[in-house]
């Protein structure tokens, strides 16, 4: 028995690792015909990313080769070993920003030491979501709010702009990130900005907006590049003081390792995984987003897999940590890729384009590219999204302007911890307070199920509340579960029986358990008694592994509300049921009646209904278990 449960523990293991790493499902599609079209596809991709290398690598405080080397390795292993068919990962803006936010403090961007923490952090990076990965936590993204990511990349944003301004206008500024220094630094040094600088990034950023507008398909960025290097060699190019990007050594990545260090990497550890969470956001979201528009499904466990091996294997080729690309994923499914052939592809091409252009990107001026990175930066800001968010969601938006203000205020580590720990705050409030409701049978309906009583104005059987419970039922519920049974206590003191649906509890724990038995315990003090109705087959063992069902007894736990009333109605006090005139039971036909000649006051209302010509369907009171616990719905 031993080896046989060793023997499937064993393939369960193996089963695991073929789907993390194993031949992937998109193999088995691969035609001509799909190569063709992943070919056209690369070619695209491979034009688009040419001057991303470059203003991402930048944005980094990277030399542009560096940004090169991650546009051509991180996609090959990423589209190998991820799940998305469509999906181009390598350099982003996002992660180049908060790249250069970690580091920059630490160390002069782009110095050998800069580079080799760079280097060093992919690695981390790619190890954390590898880890993430292999331990099945895929699905942890989707406790993230998608406002962290909006209110980060907005930050992100603003921060991306203010830190081309200094190339933008020739001025030597503070950081962005000393946001109240640069502002007063960029008002008193205006007058000094060099009109040569101003002119050719004005050039670079109204040329990329206005082709993006006229010629949508074509490559923005670079007509954009092209466009602030034309006017820079109109203007005299060599009667100019304007820097220019200088000589690209190498296009071509080659293996290194990188420069492991026990204390760097305990250093980095913080802000690489604020990374590899960032990453994965952004990998998640836009592999969903196309597959929504696909039809593909798409494994969260295996995309995290396939970020992590594109980074570790990208610290050994020079590269900075890469994710998913919105912009060249989009593209590329709108060119017709089939398989995440394409991603390959792109690389080779784009290393064979650098092999012929590169040498000429020495030529291209620094305020040039300083106009394009504000335009990325400028189309970052998803001013849709933000309205949305203002008109549907105040919670979603405290989350974004939270994260936001963080950006700004300390920098974009902190804000993504800072958004992600109210995100999960904010949520585990909101499952911490259950909804709990009161409820009664409603006689104008045929099934007479049952509905909220106040919200309706039903009557209640003076003896008996019936309450219930939709929401976890854990220890972080239990306080505010316990108050509102105090408060039901005190604003029904006669009502000494309860009986509490739990068929809306989504997870119940020891602490929740032994809530119910204490205020089972409770009012059988006070003289009433405590029942439980459920029919979900685990809550039920729940509750019987927690002893729940030993303390109440089976007398007190019922499937059906229909057995529950059953079971309890015969409790009442005789006395009280002698004077009642609510009478909203079948059952309560069998007990004793002082007012036999006056009906109930809800069979009252009804015949006033009636008579007015309102047809209300079956009044019928007569509803057995069955009917309850298999067609009745609650609406409470």
């Amino acid at each position: 028995m031993a080896k046989s449960l060793h023997g499937k523990e064993t393939q369960a293991v193996l089963r695991e690792i073929r789907l993390l790493f194993g031949i992937p499902d998109w193999v088995s599609t691969v035609t001509w015909s799909t190569v063709r079209d992943d070919i056209f596809a690369a070619i695209t991709g491979a034009t688009i990313v040419l001057p991303q290398g470059i203003a991402f690598a930048a944005i980094a405080g990277l030399p542009p080769e560096y940004g090169f080397y991650t546009a051509m390795i991180t996609p090959i292993i990423a589209a190998l070993f991820g799940s998305s068919w469509h999906t181009v990962s390598g350099p982003t803006t996002a992660i180049s920003a908060l790249v250069f936010a970690a580091l920059a403090g630490g160390h002069t961007p782009g110095s050998p030491e800069f580079i080799q923490a760079v280097i060093l952090l992919t690695f981390l990076v790619g190890i954390f979501q590898l880890i993430l990965g292999i331990a099945h936590l895929g699905a942890l993204v989707d406790f993230v709010s998608h406002s962290v990511m909006t209110g980060f990349i907005t930050g992100a944003a603003l921060l991306i702009g203010l830190s081309q301004v200094r190339h933008a206008i020739g001025l030597d500024l503070p950081r962005p990130e000393e946001l109240g220094e640069f502002m007063i630094q960029l008002w008193e040094r205006w007058p000094e900005a060099d009109l040569n600088s101003l002119i050719i990034a004005f050039s670079a950023l109204s040329v990329g907006i206005i082709s993006k507008k006229l010629m949508p398909k074509m490559p923005n960025y670079l007509v954009a590049l092209g466009a602030g290097t034309g006017v820079y060699y109109l203007l005299g190019w060599t009667d100019l003081d304007v820097k220019t990007v200088g000589v690209i050594p190498s296009v071509v990545p080659s293996f290194s390792m990188p420069a492991f260090s026990f204390g760097e990497m305990r250093d980095l550890a913080s802000p690489a995984f604020a990374v590899a969470v960032v990453g994965l956001l952004e990998a998640m979201s836009i592999s969903r987003a196309i597959g929504l528009r696909s039809g593909q499904d798409i494994d969260a466990n295996r995309e995290f897999t396939g970020q992590g091996l594109s980074n570790i294997t990208g610290s050994f080729f020079n590269c900075y940590p890469g994710s998913a690309s919105l912009t060249r994923s989009g593209i590329n499914y709108e060119a017709g890729a089939k398989t995440p052939l394409s991603a390959v592809f792109a690389a080779i091409f784009l290393l064979i384009i650098l092999l012929f252009v590169a040498k000429w990107f020495a030529f291209v001026p620094i305020p040039a590219m300083a106009g394009v990175i504000i335009l990325v930066a400028w189309k970052l800001v998803d001013v849709k999204e933000i309205r949305h968010l203002f008109a549907t969601s105040k919670t979603e938006v405290w989350i974004a302007g939270v994260t936001f203000a963080a950006s700004l205020m300390f920098d974009l580590e902190f804000a993504i911890y800072a958004g992600v720990l109210l995100s999960l705050a904010l949520f585990l409030n909101k499952s911490s307070r259950p909804r709990i409701a009161v409820g009664a049978p409603d006689p104008t309906t045929k099934t007479r199920k049952f509905t909220n009583a106040e919200r309706a104005n039903l009557p209640e059987c003076p003896q008996l509340v019936m309450a219930r419970v939709d929401g976890p039922l854990y220890f972080g519920s239990v306080e505010f579960v316990r108050r509102k049974f105090r408060h039901i206590e005190h604003e029904r003191p006669e009502q000494k029986h309860m009986m509490l649906i739990v068929k809306g509890i989504g997870e119940v724990d020891l602490p929740g358990g032994e809530l119910l038995i204490e205020e089972a315990q409770r009012r059988h003090k006070r003289g009433g008694s405590f029942h439980l109705q459920t029919t979900t087959p685990r809550t039920i063992s729940k509750l019987g592994r927690f002893k729940v069902m030993e303390a109440l007894t089976k007398h007190h736990i019922h499937l059906s509300k229909g057995e529950a009333i059953a079971e309890i109605v015969p409790m009442l006090d005789d006395d009280i049921c002698a004077n009642c005139t609510a009478r909203i039971f079948h059952e309560c036909a069998g007990r004793p009646n002082n007012n036999r000649d006056k009906k109930p006051d809800h069979v009252q209302a009804m015949d006033m209904l009636s008579s007015t010509g309102d047809n209300i369907g079956d009044s019928t009171l007569v509803v057995n278990a069955k009917m309850q616990s298999q067609s009745e719905k609650d609406d409470l």
